[in-house]
């Protein structure tokens, strides 16, 4: 049965950080990042509402020219339901700028969205606007209300507010990065929601992760719940169906960015996930032979470290420069699932059965947990190890290990390593989908080992104490006995989730 109400899960740092700076007296002027749909805004609202008595104006900044962001914040004046003296329309964006220092000094709290499109040419101006009523509202002592400024890409909202060269820098008084749920606040919701079973837990977080607002889609469309079909019956209510809330989010909140040679990179890594630079430009040559192959790294550039949309890794120990050890990762579950899987599969529902299509991309979707499954491991781990867990307390980042070389009996793959350097421990750690998986793999692993210790990385180990753990979504009795039996500690997902 659906659970009658939806609860505000997690967030209680970031929401003790809000309430103290409103309740200061004084004005502020907050930076709120993090990516699209991961809560920003509710969190905003959740601090409004427990803020007896606050006025507000938020306003959505459009990706649009200034007459287009003139016409929202009009819309959003109309909807105060004041008088308009008190308030008139701003007429140009210097206008806006007056009308937020107006505001602040009658107590308002002012919220704008998106605000990374001021970034744009067209708006850029603003923030030399803003930059004159910021300087003259932080030496009132009786300007109580503040300002928020909330924005998803974070390359640009650095631009606009921490480059030596804007006419904001040096201007915001704090600042609050919101990240995905933690697992904690994962664990309680899906509690909340009598969701016990651990492929039903990992189906969910490897389409959504600890993206709040998609979960509460679920919610609402009544499939945050037990279900023996559970990934068909998600995925069509979520995805499918004409009026499924999911349908088009990828293209409206991701894609519409990285139309051209951006998206046809990340399809070449949502089908390699841990791709590597050759790999990436063999698949690419294939698909656009003219492009200079010698850009391609440009490109990659700007989706790691301006949308924050992929990640170059090295192996643990690898150096921080160029190597040709170098992988590439889409580190946004919603986008790696889309891309790997329900796409093509959405687009194949217009002239194929829906359930034969739903049935075919819950299948291939097996592929990307399997990614996703360690990757949930190693967070799960370093979020144990932060808050203290003695048995698996780290002493550095964990990460993967790999040494490919030309002889592939040479080759070196370890999943995740755990060091403890004031244990002296070290722990070789391997992430398969099914027991049978763990237990098949127990020859390799075990040689991929010890040929890691033979590596010049794995010598500074020389005298730590070896342990060999085996993480699955879920291991019976039997299973973990026989794992054991070969030196092997098996771990299942509920057992790591029962720890925190």
């Amino acid at each position: 049965m659906m659970k009658a109400t939806w609860d505000f899960y997690g967030r209680r740092a970031e929401e003790a950080e809000l309430r103290k700076i409103a309740e200061r007296g004084r004005w502020f002027f907050c930076e709120i990042s993090g990516r699209r749909r991961i809560g920003k805004t509710a969190l905003v609202n959740r601090l409004l509402d427990r803020t007896k008595g606050r006025k507000v104006f938020y306003v959505q900044i459009p990706d649009s020219d200034p007459s287009g962001v003139l016409k929202s914040v009009n819309d959003a004046l109309e909807d105060l339901e004041i008088p308009r003296g008190d308030f008139p329309p701003p007429r140009d964006l210097q206008q806006f700028a007056k009308l937020i220092g107006r505001l602040a000094e009658k107590e308002y709290f002012v919220i704008l969205d998106e605000f990374q499109y001021f970034h744009r040419k067209a708006l850029y101006p603003f923030c030399s606007y803003l930059q004159a009523e910021v300087d003259r509202l932080r030496n009132q002592r009786d300007a109580a209300g503040g300002l928020f400024v909330l924005g998803s890409i974070h390359n640009e909202m650095m631009a606009v507010l921490e480059d030596r060269h804007s006419p904001l820098f040096n201007r915001v008084t704090d600042r609050l990065e919101i990240r995905h749920l933690d697992f904690a606040a994962l664990k309680e919701m899906w509690l909340a929601h009598d969701i016990a079973d651990p492929y039903q837990r990992l189906f969910l977080w490897s389409l959504f992760e600890g993206i709040p607002k998609f979960y509460r889609d679920c919610f609402e469309q009544g499939v945050l719940r037990p279900d023996p079909h559970y990934r068909e019956v998600i995925l069509r209510e979520l995805f499918f169906k004409g009026s499924s809330p999911l349908r088009t989010e990828a293209d409206n909140w991701f894609l519409n960015e990285f139309r051209g040679r951006y998206e046809s990179l990340l399809k070449i890594l949502a089908s390699n996930d841990g791709c590597s630079h050759a790999r990436i430009l063999e698949d690419y040559s294939k698909i656009d032979s003219g492009t200079e192959l010698r850009q391609i790294g440009g490109y990659l550039s700007v989706l790691e470290s301006k949308f924050q949309i992929i990640q170059r890794r090295l192996p643990i120990f690898g150096s921080k420069g160029v190597s040709r050890k170098a992988r590439y990762y889409v580190v946004d579950n919603f986008l790696l699932s889309w891309l790997g899987a329900i796409e093509r599969q959405i687009k194949a529902a217009r002239v194929r059965p829906m359930d034969v299509c739903v049935k075919t991309c819950a299948q291939r979707l097996e592929t990307v947990e399997g990614h996703a499954f360690e990757k949930m491991v190693r967070l799960l781990l370093e979020e144990l190890s932060r808050k203290g867990d003695e048995r698996f307390q780290m002493t550095s980042r964990i990460e993967g290990y790999w040494n490919r070389t030309e002889d592939l009996s040479r080759s070196v793959e370890i999943d995740l390593l755990l060091v403890n350097d004031d244990a002296r421990t070290l722990r070789f750690a391997t992430c398969k989908r099914s027991a049978d998986r763990l237990l098949r793999d127990r020859t390799g692993f075990d040689a991929h080992a010890a040929a890691f210790l033979r590596t010049k990385e794995g010598a500074r180990f020389a005298g730590y104490k070896i342990e060999k753990m085996g993480f699955a979504p879920a291991l019976d009795a039997r299973t973990k006995k026989t794992l054991l039996e070969s030196g092997q500690q098996g771990v299942g997902l509920d057992e790591l989730l029962d720890r925190l």
